[in-house]
């Protein structure tokens, strides 16, 4: 079942994916179609390996960028530029080549929370933000970078003794807990694109997932 509803998801961020490329070709100004295609792409990068997540990932950087040349204020493509900077981080297993994403991630999270104070995703974000570069210290430190970065299936006795050791002090286990925080916020992400897609002509949504 779980198998099927990733595959249903899969179908249905492609399908919204040549959407938005389709959009692109008739009308590239068109900044929230640039920021359904980027938030489509970060999708997608989710069932890619690391190398192509991090190329997905940077085409996505790239049409949230084109997006804000159009609108330097427009704040939905500023909180998913965040996610975009965080997602690359994250995937990114050396502390200094990750940091760099982290602080621009953090940056673009402010940015957002500038230009629309009240929305609770963006303060949470930026909230959350702040921890990052330590959740990410903290996930090569406890041997988690494997399974984390993609390297590849972990067994279940390295699985076993990850868990012990995330465990071990209330510290490991807060970290472990604000990990889930990026992972709820990741579904905001999911939220976001559903809620544009009803921007979309009735002709162009692609079929429910």
């Amino acid at each position: 079942m779980e198998s099927s509803s990733e595959l249903d998801r899969l179908l249905f961020f492609e399908q919204a994916r040549k959407i938005s490329e389709a959009t692109y070709a008739s009308n590239p100004l068109d900044g929230d179609n640039l920021t359904r295609w980027a938030g489509a792409l970060l999708e997608l990068s989710q069932f890619q390996s690391v190398p192509d997540s991090q190329k997905m990932i940077q085409d996505a950087i790239s049409k949230l960028e084109e997006a804000l040349s159009i609108n330097p204020k427009k704040h939905d493509a500023l909180w998913c530029l965040g996610n975009a900077q965080t997602s690359f981080a994250f995937l990114t297993s050396k502390e200094d080549e990750a940091r760099p994403y982290f602080e621009k991630a953090a940056q673009y999270f402010q940015q957002a929370v500038d230009e629309d104070p009240s929305n609770e995703i963006y303060l949470k974000s930026l909230e959350i933000s702040a921890k990052a570069p330590e959740l990410h210290q903290e996930i090569i430190k406890q041997g988690l970078g494997q399974q984390m970065l993609g390297a590849g299936p972990s067994s279940s006795t390295s699985t076993s003794s990850s868990a012990k050791t995330a465990t071990k002090n209330k510290k490991s286990s807060d970290l472990k807990y604000d990990i889930f925080g990026w992972v709820i916020l990741a579904v905001g992400i999911v939220a976001w694109v559903g809620f544009a897609k009803s921007q979309m002509p009735p002709s162009q949504l692609p079929p429910p997932p």
